[in-house]
């Protein structure tokens, strides 16, 4: 698994409709988080790039009615440390 997070900026504050999309495409497989920053007016994405891709995030945030302003780009999340050996 290759997880990556990628923000968005979006023009308006999500209405209660959109909210609620937003809610189900947490059903979607693959996206793992979604974090909203209202004070900058971002929303961050992380999801498993072994099952989806920028292009499907997009598609699906802008079908939940969000209105995307700008993509700012990927961050991929370093992988978890290996726990260390015990003696």
């Amino acid at each position: 698994m290759t997880t990556v997070e990628i923000s968005y900026r979006y023009a308006a504050p999500p209405t209660e409709q959109v909210a609620t999309a937003l809610a189900h495409a947490r059903d979607v497989y693959g996206i793992r988080q979604l974090k909203f920053d209202h004070a900058s007016r971002t929303l961050r994405v992380e999801f498993d790039a072994t099952r989806l891709n920028v292009a499907a995030i997009t598609k699906l945030l802008r079908a939940s009615g969000l209105e995307i302003e700008e993509e700012a780009p990927q961050i991929t999340a370093p992988e978890p440390a290996a726990p260390a050996p015990t003696a």
